[in-house]
Order: C-alpha cells, then structure tokens, then sequence
C-alpha cells in the first residue's frame, strides 16, 4: 500500500498545473513560513493549486484520501491551525488577480491576495479599500471574520466591504454564494468553505495622510493614562469620520513606547494636517511620521514595525469604553510588558458605519467598541513563557476591572482558544443560522476551526 505522500505524489502526476512543495524540498523553509511559528507542525505537503477548479480536485483528492486539509495565504493565523502535522496545506498565493469593475465601484480579487498586493493594484488606479496595517496578512482571511483596521471608522470593517463571494464546498463543488450564504460569509466564511474569490466594494482616494506619533514613554504608564484623559474628551467632541487612531505600545530598540497609529482616508490633506497636530498634542512626542504618502509605502513601513515571527499566543476583548480605570489597569500591565518585538497591546475603534446592527452579516460585534489586540509572543522560544503570562495576566485584569464593560462577544481572529469555546462567543445571536449554513456546505467539519463548539 503506497504512502499517503507516495499516494499525494500519484495524484499529483495527473494534474500537473498544481505544484506541490514536500518537507524534503529546498525551497520548504521559504514557502511554509508562518507567523507563529511556536504552533508550526510538519505538514505531508503542500500543495499550490493555480485556479479554482484545481483547488476542487485538491478537495476532493483530501476527502477521498481521508487527509485533514488546512488552508494558507499570508500565514498570519495567529491561533497557529495552518500548518499543521501531517495534514494537506492548501497554499491559495497563486489565486491573487484583481479585476476592478467598468463602474470603478468595486473590485474581484482571489483568495490569495495578500492585502499589500491589493492596496499596489488599487492606488495605482486612485482607489482604496478597507485592509489592516501589515501588508503581509492575507486580505480574505482578514476580511471574512471581522477586518478591523485604519480605515474602519470611514468606510467600515472588512467584513462589510464583501459584495459577492465564489467558494468550494466539502464536496469540492465551485459554489457563487446567494444571499443567505454571503450572509454567512461575512463573519464565517472559512467555516464554510474554501474563499477561491471575493468582490469587495472600493473608494476613490487620491491622498492619504498616515503615520506613527510616538510619545516620550520613559514612564508609559503616565504616558497612556495622560493621552487617554485627553483622548476621552476628543471622543466626546466627535472625531471626523476620516480619521482613524489606534494606541499601540510595542517594544523599540531604546524601551517600550507608547503611540499611536495615525489614518486620515480622505483627498481634503489640509483638514486631516490640523488633526494631526490636535492628536500629537495630546503628549509629549518624539516622533512623528505622519505625511502624506501612498498608501502602499505607509503598510511596508508598518511592516518594518512587526516581527517576522513569534512564539506564543494572543488575546482580545471588546471594551464598550477605556475608561479612566480601564486605562489605569492597562498601563500598569504596559508598564511590566516584557521586552520583546514580537510583544505588543494595540487598541482599535470602532465607530462608524460598521458600529450599528446589519441584517446581511453574522459578525456579532456591532456596538461602538474598543478591540484589544494583546499579543503575548517573543521571537524566542526561551521568551516565550513570559510573554504569554504577561498578555494572560493583562487581559485578567481588564476583564476584572469592569465585566461590565465587555461586549459579550470577542473577536475570533486573536482570540485565545485555552479551552474549547461555545460558538456564540464570536456570533452571538447568529450561532443557529451558521450551523445550518455548516450543515449545508461543510456536514462533515472538513472546514474545521479549534476548539469551538456548538
């Protein structure tokens, strides 16, 4: 009897066009990179198919071989279920066009584009749409769980930009998704399928104002409750929609620094240079970025800010507000964070068009909120344990401080999955319609994520 990979490798001679990068190969190092790397297995191979219809015969060659398949673009699942041992990597790099519409209103991408090749292709034609802030993430996985980013208070989540979606089902059948699957879709596309191409709604822009405002942080506790006083009372004024600011400490060459990341989305440059003035105002900077630059040199520069890798995990929490002892609570936490780049703490708004119920969407977090990204990672493994122990300690406590002020659900894409975790944590009131959905498309969880349960 062959070999799974022997068997693989048969297959594989019928269907040339779809490559396939074994553990063995030269080039796997390269290919099989991940974010968290702490969470890596040695998958059996993977394979790179070049269109929808070979991403079909790789569904139903898993199905019939009995392998577990796993899906990879950008490799920034930070939960660690891409590769995974022995299972079938199905690498969509390949599936990466983007076909902007005659009426310039929209745009059809496949499902391996990362979001810094999609902003290139975009602002080449005076156009834009909602991405985060690493250009490295793939766009449909961020896009289909929630999408949250610099662009959101403007033209809303990722989530909310879908417009039409193509998956293959557990049957390996090309499926153009109807209402009630697109639903789905937005907020739980990969638990239904494989996203082989998204339309997605995009905006004209010519120039865009962005950058990083770092403050004096030699005491970041002081730092972050001192910004966030001012910033509360910002807030309470209105901020224009335009305009985008995420907090963020991270760990520079000279000590932890607190800043914020700075997004003004709109042509009028003159109005969105006085806000930028207003928000440096709010401490003591030492630096300042923030110009007007095109938007695929702003998400490389960001990308020089992460670290290519980590060992660890993440958590998150949705806060209706940072209030003054929610910020006392984080800053004291920032104040202990360990000294590593791969550890961070950013906060993203959301307000705007996607802060308000929807009926075409099963993404639950609609109230205007704070997510916290809490990234408890080190680069090395010897750091590793530290770093988890700071971000579990730091979302204990937030939590503690005021239970109620957590939304009662949280943001699957940087949740941690300690234990297995009931599914209305993510979809709240929507939990039903998915598993219908699941029952329809997937009955037999090939689409599978960890440790959720119905």
């Amino acid at each position: 009897m062959a070999s799974p990979l022997a068997a693989l490798q048969a297959f594989l001679h019928n269907h040339p066009d779809i490559k396939c990068t074994t553990p063995s190969a030269a080039e796997y190092p390269s290919i099989s990179e991940i974010w968290n790397v702490g969470h890596a297995g040695t998958p059996l191979a993977i394979v790179h198919p070049q269109s929808a219809d070979d991403v079909c015969r790789v569904i139903r060659y898993a199905r019939t071989a009995g392998l577990r398949s796993t899906i990879r673009t950008g490799g920034h699942n930070l939960v660690g279920s891409t590769m995974v041992e022995g299972a079938l990597v199905i690498d969509l790099r390949a599936l990466a066009g983007v076909a902007i519409a005659a009426d310039r209103q929209s745009v059809t991408i496949g499902g391996g584009i990362l979001q810094g090749e999609l902003a290139k292709k975009l602002w080449e034609e005076g156009l834009a749409t909602p991405t985060g802030t690493v250009p490295s993430v793939g766009y449909v996985g961020w896009a289909m769980y929630g999408g949250y980013g610099p662009f959101s208070g403007n033209w809303g989540l990722g989530v909310d930009q879908i417009l039409h979606a193509t998956l293959v089902n557990a049957e390996g059948e090309i499926v153009k998704a109807d209402a009630r699957l697109l639903r789905g879709i937005r907020g739980a596309g990969g638990m239904l399928g494989v996203i082989v191409d998204l339309t997605v709604k995009v905006y004209p822009l010519k120039q865009f104002l962005a950058g990083s405002i770092l403050f004096e942080s030699q005491d970041i506790k002081k730092t972050f409750t001192e910004f966030n006083a001012a910033y509360r009372q910002i807030l309470n004024d209105g901020l224009p929609p335009a305009l985008t600011i995420q907090q963020a400490a991270l760990n520079a060459p000279t000590g932890r620094v607190f800043g914020v990341i700075f997004a003004w989305s709109s042509d009028d440059v003159e109005e969105g240079q006085r806000w930028r003035e207003k928000i440096a105002g709010l401490g003591n900077p030492i630096m300042n970025t923030v110009a007007v630059v095109d938007i695929p040199t702003w998400l490389a520069g960001n990308q020089a800010l992460v670290a290519s890798s980590g060992y660890g995990f993440s958590h998150s929490g949705n806060l209706y507000r940072i209030t003054p002892e929610v910020t006392e609570t984080i800053g004291r936490n920032l104040a202990q964070m360990p000294f590593d780049p791969a550890t961070m703490f950013v906060i993203h708004p959301l307000r705007g068009p996607s802060a308000a119920p929807r009926e075409d969407s099963v993404f639950a977090s609609r109230e205007p909120h704070f997510m916290l990204e809490i990234l408890g990672f080190a680069v090395t493994k010897e750091n590793r344990q530290a770093a988890e122990q700071w971000a579990a300690q730091t979302a204990r406590e937030i939590h503690d401080t005021d239970p109620g002020n957590l939304l009662p659900t949280a943001y699957i894409s940087l949740y941690h999955f300690a234990e297995p975790v009931p599914l209305a944590k993510f979809f709240g009131t929507h939990v039903k319609e998915i598993l219908a959905l699941k029952e329809e498309y997937d009955p037999h969880n090939v689409y599978n994520l960890p440790r959720l349960q119905s």
